[in-house]
């Protein structure tokens, strides 16, 4: 059994294959964390608790005058509570009907149950019911009676935990959940460094790593997604940790909103990690009777390092959090004509677009911003989701079949969340913007934000973009989402309930997603927020695949990618090949490396097709042909990190989880005189296997024919060698020099 429940010592142990998490209802009836780490058994870890008179840590009423010894300030707990004694960062603070913020949670019962427990009008982790069990605690304030159910699913073969809670008013009046966390944990005596993943737009997810200390530190967004500049993705890591060894922590949030994540050493040196919704954009009223369902978070520990620990998120990211036919159907290699046009385009541009690209094999044409309504720039338009008939020439029906015609899917993109000021959508309803009354907004691009809070705002959206995915033959929508929510107000609630604009928004936002993607299954949905501001695993829900960053550099990419591979699988990166002088950077890495890059993600095109020379187009043929002879490897395999792009060459390798073949690339970012050899050690083989190893040169030095290197000396090589002896690099001979690095498993003949 993955849960273990103990009543007679109050002790409940999750199991999964190589973990152990465990939690424990003392005298009190409170409900402590005892344990999460390798696997244990079911041994009750409570011994490790040292209790001590604390100065200054006060004493529930319960424990009598004797037991000054017992304190909450430092026992680990499993759900902490605001303004009963616990000074450390909190999972749940309430205002109470006579104004007092106290709340003191005590279990009543729990249960366990098979399966997987879903989330209602929420993203969550699922499961077949022999994958899965679900545990639920019940605890309550006998005071107030507030309840909180905590539910916990277990994934014992992919040793995956995850986490949420329900939190239920059963006494007679109203109280204001001012915070509503989805997670807290408490370890006693590790010693974690803490990876937090910051970033800007156009720069997200770079890795940094600090040893956590005294005092609270956090990560956050109040900005109405879950951000460019900060993403609810943590790892707590024991400071000797490598990508290959050590004890490591991932916890990923499965939420598109306002969150936080807080870790404190306190004062006798624990560790707490509090995971949730934003307080300071939180304030929701619980009627009695009414509940409220935090969202989920999703969390693994393996004592195997940093690559294992991501490895483990990618599969289940890629197999129970991304849905539908897009979660493992081969998706199409496509082509945004946003670089090649901008604004400035016409039905016949597009399709003379489309046609030069199918004739390289790109299938899927993207008809990015400027399609609808009054917008040839950013600054008019947004908000009337009609096809600009003048402006393409034909209707969109049409321009769909020429583009089908061409022999390539069509695809479009959208921004159905914000709207113009100057247009006919906010002239007609300026009730449905989020604005404060009275008060003049802000702007970002001279857009403001629609109500997502409102059904009637979900339903015009719902039926809108339902309306052009059924009058088109379209197959590929780009969801966008580009500014930050500010001004929060709606006027479909009372100034009472206004702090629940936030959470309502997000749960709007769900559930059009939700009623979309259903009713078009067919359509692959990409999600986007001016590129990476909102990659979380709670969009990943709904659209099995995001625009990594609007920054299509491929240096830059290198570092952007690097990031958001420690929590997020390859199959979910949007990245495609981009024309040069870069339009963010003025950078001009060659073609090989721009294709690299791309093709450790989900690989596509953003460039005029039309503008290449016959030496660029073959090149690109070739790396589609490679991308697609290695697609299920690239994109279902096993990632491994072998080097940095800080480190003078970004090194990754995609493995075959059997081992029987392999993948590494590789591109220098920085070329020295008189080079040292670059080294790595690869990962995920067979170590008794040998295998063929192949060099290639992807970046042609004359003409469009791809040079091969083999090695100099033996060309077939044990596993063993290659991962204990390593491998050493080719020299590079010019800027941003790429190699690729086939490996295939030999017979017994070696053949």
């Amino acid at each position: 059994m993955a849960i273990m429940t103990d009543r007679e010592n109050g002790v409940i142990s999750l199991q999964t294959r190589r973990t152990t998490y465990q939690m424990k209802v003392d005298q009190f009836g409170v409900l402590l964390h005892t344990y999460y780490g390798g696997r244990i058994g079911s041994d009750d870890m409570s011994y490790q608790i040292c209790t001590l008179d604390r100065g200054m840590s006060g004493n529930p009423y319960e424990a009598g005058k004797t037991r000054r010894d017992y304190s909450l300030d430092v026992l680990p707990q499993e759900y902490s509570c605001w303004g009963t004694g616990d000074y450390r960062p909190s999972a749940l603070k309430v205002r109470n009907a006579d104004g007092s913020r106290a709340v003191e949670l005590r279990v009543v019962d729990y249960r366990v149950e098979e399966g997987k427990y879903t989330l209602p009008g929420l993203p969550a982790v699922y499961a077949e019911e022999r994958e899965a069990q679900s545990l639920f605690v019940r605890l309550a304030d006998r005071y107030t009676g507030v309840e909180v159910e905590l539910q916990y699913g277990v994934l014992p073969e992919l040793d995956v935990i995850t986490r949420a809670a329900k939190i239920t008013n059963r006494g007679g009046c109203a109280v204001v959940l001012e915070k509503a966390a989805s997670l807290c944990i408490d370890w006693q005596f590790e010693r974690y460094d803490w990876i937090t993943f910051h970033g800007r737009h156009c720069m997200e997810r770079i890795p940094t790593r600090q040893a956590l200390r005294h005092g609270v530190q956090s990560v956050g967004s109040t900005r109405g997604g879950s951000s460019h500049n900060y993403n609810p993705f943590t790892i707590l890591c024991e400071p000797s940790a490598t990508e290959t060894a050590g004890a490591c922590c991932g916890f990923s949030f499965l939420y598109s909103g306002d969150f936080l994540m807080e870790a404190e050493v306190d004062q006798v040196d624990q560790t707490r990690l509090v995971c949730g919704i934003h307080p300071d954009s939180f304030a929701w009223t619980l009627e009695p009777g009414e509940s409220f369902q935090t969202p989920e978070v999703l969390f693994t520990y393996t004592d195997g390092g940093l690559g294992q620990l991501s490895r483990t998120l990618h599969r289940v990211i890629r197999e129970h959090v991304c849905r539908g036919e897009w979660a493992h159907k081969r998706r199409p290699v496509l082509i945004n004509n946003w670089e090649a046009t901008y604004f400035d385009f016409t039905g016949d541009k597009l399709v003379q677009i489309a046609r030069e690209a199918a004739s390289l094999g790109v299938e899927l044409f993207v008809m990015d911003d400027g399609w609808f309504g009054k917008r040839d720039d950013d600054n008019s338009g947004l908000g009337d989701w009609f096809p600009n008939e003048k402006k393409l020439g034909c209707t969109l029906r049409e321009l769909g079949e020429r583009i089908n015609a061409a022999g390539m899917k069509f695809g479009i993109w959208v921004e159905p969340e914000a709207v113009s000021e100057d247009s006919d959508l906010y002239r007609a309803h300026p009730d449905w913007v989020v604005q404060i009354p009275g008060r003049r907004p802000c702007l970002a691009r001279n857009q403001l934000i629609l109500d997502f809070s409102r059904r009637e705002v979900q339903e015009y959206i719902i039926e809108r973009v339902s309306a052009i995915l059924s009058s088109a033959p379209i197959s590929y929508v780009k969801w966008d989402f580009n500014r930050s929510i500010s001004d929060n107000f709606t006027h479909s609630l009372d100034p009472r309930h206004q702090g629940e604009f936030s959470h309502r928004y997000v749960l709007g936002l769900y559930r059009v997603l939700e009623t979309l993607t259903q009713t078009f299954p067919h359509v692959l949905f990409e999600g986007c927020s001016a590129g990476g501001g909102r990659f979380d695993a709670g969009m990943l829900y709904y659209t099995p695949q995001i625009w990594c960053s609007d920054n299509t550099d491929a240096i830059n990419r290198l570092d952007i990618q690097y990031g958001t591979s420690f929590g997020y699988p390859i199959s979910t990166v949007g990245a495609h090949v981009s024309a040069v002088p870069n339009h963010q950077t003025g950078c001009s890495a060659p073609l090989s490396a721009r294709g690299c890059a791309a093709m450790a993600g989900t690989f596509g095109f953003e460039l005029d097709v039309t503008k290449l020379t016959s030496a660029e187009k073959e090149e690109i043929r070739g790396q589609i042909a490679t991308f697609r002879e290695h697609y299920d490897l690239i994109q279902n395999g096993d990632y491994y990190r072998l080097a940095a792009p800080g480190e003078g060459c970004a090194v990754w390798e995609f493995a075959a989880r059997d081992g029987g073949e392999a993948l590494v690339q590789a591109v220098f970012t920085r070329v020295e005189g008189n080079p040292v050899p670059f080294h790595v050690h690869l990962q995920g083989l067979r170590a008794e296997g040998r295998y063929r190893v192949g060099v290639t040169d992807p970046d042609p030095v004359q003409g469009s024919k791809i040079s091969k290197l083999w090695f100099p000396r033996e060309c077939v090589v044990s596993g063993a060698a290659l991962e204990r002896g390593g491998l050493t690099l080719p020299l590079p001979r010019r800027e941003y020099q790429v190699w690729q690095v086939r490996l295939t498993l030999c017979g017994e003949d070696g053949q």
